[in-house]
């Protein structure tokens, strides 16, 4: 089995790091200081606890993960939290000074402080496996160190381990919900690295979640702590395949070769079903209605319209008693829907994984216990829409060059956001141009004047 690593980067990264523990440890049966329990111990098997844990000496299985943020409160929580205890001291790294929601901050300054011990902690893990796959970088686009200090990151890590997989789940902006002024600087710096860098990265909308806890799990008030058990939920599913034996299973390899037609083109949309809440349930879902659920915008983890684009990769990932031949049908249905359009270059479209373990939730949690589901992650056309957005903030707030004083004292240049809205301009054209879409880009950057 081959080992993955998983790195949480700022607040978010942190705070979903520490609900996608809690869940794994729910998974493969262990309790909160990563020893087994005696009565779950059938959940384990002998290869599915080493892609994630490392047995320690002493018996207790460690997470092959850092925690990461240049002020040390988030950490400080984590070191107090029940699962204290599941962690090695070593990889809780904690700087003294925040990044003031800058990205400047978090890649030229104070993170630049922070990375010689981040890269040695990194070395240390890297060298506790076997066959290391990759690593699983979870942060936000629109935080200081969440950006900064993940593009830093991003790129000392793939000096040091080009041909390793490097795999996002990012917490991107939404169009209606946000917490930070400098949120599209941000997001346009850190996307540079992103589109550079990572292997693949998936999306989430603080938005769309939104939506689903209130809509579909009948929460009235969302906290962080339901959206972030929300997201690891998805990362789960995702990563299921991977330590679990399964009758179609696949590797994060695997999963990066059927999503990814062209290297900038990695950024598949996420979709989940059922998401229904305790009392919205009303018994076992066939494969179809599970499988046509996740084609639903409301069950998708980014707003935006899978209509208005086209799919150039499907993967569907299912967990449960699943057999193959339905799954086959409940695909050639699919491809017979008007709504599911495919670019004319990808006649296949799906790629199809089932893992015989069941899904598993947090106790007292906010979704009913189910004994199947189904994770879609397609790479759809549709996903410019959320950059249009991006680059439109950006322009009004970079006309007047309002904020940019505090990115250049902390050493950067003004020609650094020229070049980072350029690139995002190039993934929307490239997007537009591997759908078939003539217009490219969001509007018309080229003929700007700032």
């Amino acid at each position: 089995m081959r080992e993955i690593i998983s790195i949480h980067i700022g607040q978010a990264g942190c705070q979903i790091g520490e609900a996608s523990w809690e869940l794994y440890c729910l998974e493969h049966g262990l309790d909160e200081n990563g020893c087994i329990i005696e009565s779950q111990s059938r959940l384990v098997g002998e290869d599915s606890m080493n892609t994630f844990y490392h047995e320690a000496d002493s018996g207790q299985f460690v997470p092959r993960a850092l925690f990461i943020d240049l002020e040390p409160s988030v950490i400080d929580q984590i070191r107090r939290g029940h699962y204290c205890n599941l962690y090695n001291p070593n990889q809780l790294i904690s700087g003294k000074e925040d990044a003031s929601n800058n990205y400047a901050r978090g890649h030229y300054t104070v993170g630049s402080l922070l990375i010689d011990d981040v890269m040695d902690q990194t070395r240390k893990i890297v060298e506790q496996c076997n066959c290391l796959q990759g690593f699983l970088i979870y942060h936000s686009f629109g935080g200081g160190t969440g950006s900064g200090f993940t593009s830093l990151y991003l790129t000392k890590l793939t000096v040091d381990y080009l041909k390793k997989d490097k795999v996002e789940c990012g917490v991107y902006p939404s169009s209606k919900i946000s917490s930070v002024m400098v949120e599209p600087y941000n997001t346009i710096h850190t996307s540079q690295a992103s589109m550079e860098y990572a292997s693949c990265s998936f999306l989430f909308d603080n938005e769309a979640i939104y939506n689903i806890c209130q809509f579909n799990l009948d929460i009235e008030r969302p906290s962080y702590t339901n959206l972030n058990r929300l997201i690891s939920l998805i990362i789960s599913s995702t990563t299921a395949s991977i330590r679990f034996a399964g009758e179609l299973n696949i590797d994060l390899n695997e999963l990066q070769t059927n999503l990814v037609p062209f290297p900038l083109i990695h950024y598949p949309i996420s979709s989940y079903a059922p998401l229904k809440s305790r009392s919205g349930y009303t018994g076992d879902l066939t494969s179809e209605d599970l499988t046509l659920e996740c084609f639903q915008k409301s069950n998708q983890m980014i707003e935006c319209d899978p209509l208005n684009g086209r799919y150039m990769a499907c993967c569907l990932l299912y967990r449960g008693d699943f057999l193959p031949n339905d799954i086959t049908r409940t695909i050639e249905h699919i491809k017979e829907l008007n709504s599911v359009k495919f670019v004319e270059w990808c006649p296949t479209g799906f790629k199809v994984g089932i893992n015989s373990q069941p899904p598993v939730f947090v106790p007292e949690g906010d979704m009913t216990k189910i004994n199947r589901s189904a994770l879609l992650l397609a790479n759809n056309t549709s996903i410019t829409s959320t950059w249009i957005r991006l680059n439109e903030k950006f322009d009004r707030m970079f006309a007047k060059r309002a904020f940019v004083h505090w990115y250049i004292g902390e050493g950067m240049e003004e020609g650094e956001f020229f070049e980072a809205r350029e690139g995002l301009e190039t993934l929307v054209k490239e997007y537009n141009e591997a759908g078939g879409v003539n217009e490219g880009g969001s509007g018309n950057f080229d003929n700007k004047e700032y």
